[in-house]
């Protein structure tokens, strides 16, 4: 390992990219404050650090993709500097030198072509293809990175694609002018725990081939041990570590790193205990839910089909524990939440606090009013879910209006400030707290204000759907803290909805596994995370698993 910020691979002599001192400032703000490292052909770096640390900035310096940035410094590629190249010569070196996988392929690519049709588009500016040679090169690229039917799959646009194909299609147009340096920012973040695994084990599979070197900026510690040669770990602009994955891991240096490695979830629950005189916060039995889809042809013009988003689900959820929802993206996750919240229509039993919820054309009736003070949610993006028009005091306090209409002005300000304070967010904290905006907080401090606003009805039951999935490690591990010193403190039931098993481990006392609308296994955690006995949640539970690459 080294501290060494210009420390290099000694199997190569020579690094393909050399950054050296690097500074990058927006106004008066400086961002990136002198920066080093250097990458190996064939190598794999890591470049890790929670928001706003820089990474992301620094990727995007070295082909001056940053807007309005200020660069300082050397990046120099075979020994040219690329922040010394012109516009013209730029164009040169993105796509053929050096391509970028970003974030979020659906803002990424374009939603008005097809697929094929983009990668195709770059073969032909990059290397002067005719539009059929192109299409039969883009079908080519797209098999390589395994989508199946890549001829058909060609033909569609971005949304008939699901994530994980995307998110394939464009490494595919990124591999297409074979570049010697790939630049992939956060490309696994948007999606399930399996598809991340298959995402990095394809880009490692394509590097051996084509010999190109990665620089994988992200946050996930998991996918770092199992993907990468070195890493560099960001904090505030300042590359304060780095070294060989396997050094930094098992002996950290620095105190940021510390911390990073040891922000896993921590199990801090009280563990169930066998009695049959425990309360029920929620249960299900022969659960189904559907939605009407037209049927193809002549058939369509007189009725429509159904769709089983979840069929014959079965749970228990006892007081004071937490029932832990895992599966992939289209598992029925999502819908099950959504009609424990009697927020779709269902079939089958379905009770909350040994109530039912009244048919749909009842939803807003005395009876479901009354039933959803027992049950709130809590969201996965808090930026979202939070009314950028409203003040603290309105967001928080709004339930109050709706569930205890007899409490005056003043009245709802004091359990407002009290419910605050429950969550971690004072007034001494933050001056004019209940006056301030969603946008003022940080991303962990908005989700607290999101479960504030949850818990000032009293509720018995919280929906968590991935609750701490947009959040850094870090405050991913207070967040559940919180939740956690909340469900003892409150006996809250918690319905917790995610694809991180680390995060199940911590939280649950009993878990079910969704796989296209049904539930194929549930007990324990233990029993359920240590010994599955269904072959999907074997394959979930192993992609979770740090893997340290060989």
């Amino acid at each position: 390992m080294s501290n060494d910020p210009h420390h290099s691979d000694p199997s190569s002599a020579v690094p393909l990219l050399q950054v050296q001192d690097l500074r990058v400032r927006f106004g008066d703000k400086e961002v990136v404050k002198g920066v080093s490292f250097d990458l190996a052909a064939g190598e794999k770096l890591a470049l890790v650090g929670e928001s706003g640390s820089g990474k992301t900035v620094t990727a995007l310096s070295l082909l001056r993709l940053a807007a309005d940035a200020e660069l300082a410094g050397r990046a120099l590629l075979d020994g040219r500097d690329l922040l010394a190249l012109s516009e013209r010569e730029l164009r040169g070196v993105r796509g053929d030198d050096i391509a970028m996988v970003f974030q979020e392929p659906m803002t990424a690519l374009n939603p008005l072509m097809p697929i094929g049709e983009q990668i195709g588009e770059v073969l032909q500016l990059k290397q002067a293809l005719t539009k059929s040679q192109a299409w039969a090169q883009a079908i080519e690229l797209l098999a390589s990175t395994g989508i199946p039917e890549p001829a058909r799959r060609a033909a569609l646009f971005p949304h008939q694609l699901s994530g994980g194909q995307r998110q394939r299609a464009m490494i595919a147009m990124a591999l297409a002018s074979k570049p010697r340096l790939l630049l992939a920012d956060e490309p696994t973040t948007a999606l399930d725990v399996t598809l991340r695994g298959q995402i990095l084990d394809l880009l490692s599979d394509l590097q051996r081939q084509t010999g190109m070197a990665v620089l994988l900026i992200t946050h996930d510690l998991v996918l770092v041990r199992r993907f990468a040669d070195r890493v560099a770990v960001m904090e505030h602009g300042v590359l304060v570590e780095q070294g060989r994955v396997e050094d930094i891991f098992e002996h950290p240096q620095h105190p940021y790193t510390q911390r990073l490695i040891g922000s896993a979830p921590v199990r801090d629950v009280i563990e169930a205990v066998a009695d049959s005189t425990t309360d029920t916060a929620a249960s299900a039995s022969h659960l189904g839910v559907s939605y009407p889809v037209p049927l193809p042809g002549i058939r369509g013009w007189f009725r429509r089909g159904k769709y089983e988003a979840v069929r014959n689900a079965a749970f228990t959820l006892p007081s004071a524990q937490t029932l832990g929802v895992v599966g992939e993206s289209g598992s029925g996750k999502s819908t099950l939440a959504l009609a424990l919240l009697g927020l779709l229509p269902h079939e089958g039993q379905l009770e909350v606090a040994s109530r039912q919820w009244q048919v749909p054309t009842e939803r807003n009736s005395p009876h479901n009013k009354a039933l959803r003070r027992h049950v709130q949610v809590v969201f996965q993006d808090p930026f979202s879910s939070l009314s950028p028009r409203l003040t603290v005091e309105e967001i928080v306090g709004e339930g109050l209006k709706v569930h205890a209409p007899e409490l005056n002005e003043s009245q709802r300000r004091t359990r407002v400030e009290a419910m605050l304070a429950d969550v971690g967010l004072t007034q001494e904290q933050f001056p004019g707290l209940l006056s301030r905006y969603p946008h003022e907080f940080s991303g962990g401090q908005r989700q607290r204000l999101a479960i504030a606003r949850a818990l000032i009805v009293e509720p018995q039951l919280l929906v968590l759907d991935e609750p701490t999935s947009a959040l850094d490690v870090t405050i991913q591990q207070q967040v559940l803290g919180l939740l956690q010193r909340l469900q003892k403190e409150h006996r809250l039931s918690f319905l917790l909805i995610t694809h991180d098993v680390a995060v199940v481990r911590a939280m649950a006392h009993r878990v079910i596994v969704m796989k296209d609308g049904e539930v194929l296994e549930s007990g324990s955690v233990t029993q359920v995370l240590d010994t599955p006995s269904h072959p999907y949640t074997q394959k979930l539970v192993a992609a979770a698993e740090p893997v340290v690459p060989t």
